[in-house]
């Protein structure tokens, strides 16, 4: 019996061990209605200290001296990360009802909200407007503007059965003089049900009307 025990032991711990629960069968996220072209191009050129030339995607140029200006088309903005309440610091997809939060079952996000929504307004800022969208990284002496903000509601209200997206944006307009500005955007759809794919569905259209909102506000 003793020779057993060895040969025994890996199918005895198989059965007790578990490496997580069950994912689910699809994970969600955000498509842009608006997007860049494939093939588009999108330069931001540096030429000396304090100036920058902007070539926006329709081939136009501008040369900016100093900062790029609020008003141009063709300037490039930097979008930092946006911040998030600790209820959608997850990639689980939250219901609020009457002072409470649950989360729907089987509903994941394939990365953090702020994440997707972040790339999902980069792509929709350089579709609608021109503009030249990068990183923090990206934007060193480019004289570029900055956008930033809290994303306070990515969820459903079980009240009204509706998805729910809130981004409270603040911008950073370089340009003589360079303001800073912010404001709240806010989208509500209707969610055919309380379930992963309806609130996908809902919370995608959601954040491209917000996307949309933010992009022609940063566009002025």
């Amino acid at each position: 019996m003793t020779k057993l025990v060895p040969a025994l032991l890996p199918l005895a711990l198989a059965g007790c061990i578990s490496f997580g629960a069950k994912p689910p069968a699809a994970l969600l996220t955000l498509t842009p209605a608006a997007q860049p072209s494939v093939g588009q191009a999108q330069r931001v050129a540096i030429t000396a200290p304090g100036q920058a030339v902007a070539v926006s995607a329709n081939g136009r140029t501008t040369t900016l001296s100093g900062a790029i200006p609020a008003t141009a088309g063709s300037a490039s903005l930097t979008i930092d990360s946006f911040s998030v309440p600790q209820q959608i610091a997850t990639t689980r997809v939250p219901v609020e009802s009457a002072g409470q939060v649950s989360y729907i079952k089987e509903a994941l996000w394939v990365e953090p909200p702020a994440r997707l929504f972040a790339r999902l307004v980069g792509d929709t800022v350089t579709a609608r407007t021109g503009r030249v969208v990068l990183s923090t990284a990206q934007s060193y002496a480019t004289g570029s503007a900055q956008l930033t903000g809290e994303l306070r509601r990515f969820g459903i209200d079980e009240a009204g059965s509706a998805a729910v997206v809130t981004f409270d944006a603040t911008l950073v307009r370089s340009g003589e003089g360079g303001t800073v500005e912010k404001q709240r955007f806010e989208a509500r759809v209707p969610a055919a049900a309380i379930d992963a794919p309806s609130a996908g569905v809902a919370l995608n259209d959601a954040a491209n009307q917000v996307a949309a909102q933010v992009a022609d506000w940063v566009g002025r």
